[in-house]
Parts: C-alpha cells; structure tokens; sequence
C-alpha cells in the first residue's frame, strides 16, 4: 500500500499558438482517503467556478447566461464523476497499486486537469501505463 500521494491540478489553453499550463493547486496527501477527497474538492471548485449557481447573493442580475447545447458542459462532467462511486474506487484502485491517475474534460479553450500519484511510485521505476479516465 502506497501511504503519500502527490495531487496537481491544471488548466491548459492556448495562448499565441503554444499550449501553456496554469497549475491551480497542488496537495500532498498524507493518505489516499485524503487525496481521493482534495480530487474531488477540486473538481468540485473548478465546476463551481466555471457553472455558479444562478441565485448566489455575489452575481449581479442577468451575469450567467445559458450557453449553446453544443458546448462541452465541463462542470456537469466533473460533478458527474465526483459523484460516481465506481470511479471513485477505480481512483483509489490504481493509486493504491502505485499508478498514476489522470481525471481530465475540456471544452473549446481549455483542458482542466486532475493528476495523482503516490509518492513511492515517483520514487520507483514504473513499467506500467497510467490510467487514464478522459470525462467527456
């Protein structure tokens, strides 16, 4: 059992033609309980970010307006995985056996980026592939 993980989360986008990260939090996990929860917690915030509930005191009126169906809805993939028990132990699995998971959705600007990876298999050589779970 892997006892540290180390937590990213990432925006991509592409400014004048080159794709560039902006990191937005980063978490080193004492156990994988907590890491599994710092994903979730940060998914959660990025979905709230990006998708605000209408009726919040701190939005003036008319601020959010309905996008088109067409656009990839981010933030209702996001919650849709913190809030799908399987994926949640498919995370805790692949972490626990050292592998690096990788949680990612995007939509026409950017990619939001959710990594982890135990601590002890940074420190290893690994041979296995990571796993990687695309939400849209």
């Amino acid at each position: 059992m892997h006892d540290e993980f180390l937590c990213h989360v990432t925006a991509y986008g592409v400014c004048d033609g080159r794709r560039i990260g902006v990191p937005l939090g980063t978490y080193r996990a004492p156990t994988l309980a907590l890491a599994l929860w710092w994903l979730r917690d940060r998914a959660s915030w990025i979905a709230e970010r990006l998708d605000p509930d209408p009726e919040a005191g701190h939005l003036p009126p008319s601020a959010l307006v309905p996008v088109a169906d067409t656009v990839p809805d981010v933030p209702q993939l996001l919650r849709a995985w913190c809030a799908d028990p399987g994926q949640q132990e498919l995370c805790a699995d692949e972490l626990a056996a050292g592998r690096l998971v990788r949680i990612a959705a995007s939509d026409e600007t950017t990619e939001y980026e959710l990594l982890a990876e135990s601590v002890d298999a940074l420190r290893m050589q690994r041979t296995g592939p990571a796993l990687v779970m695309p939400v849209a």
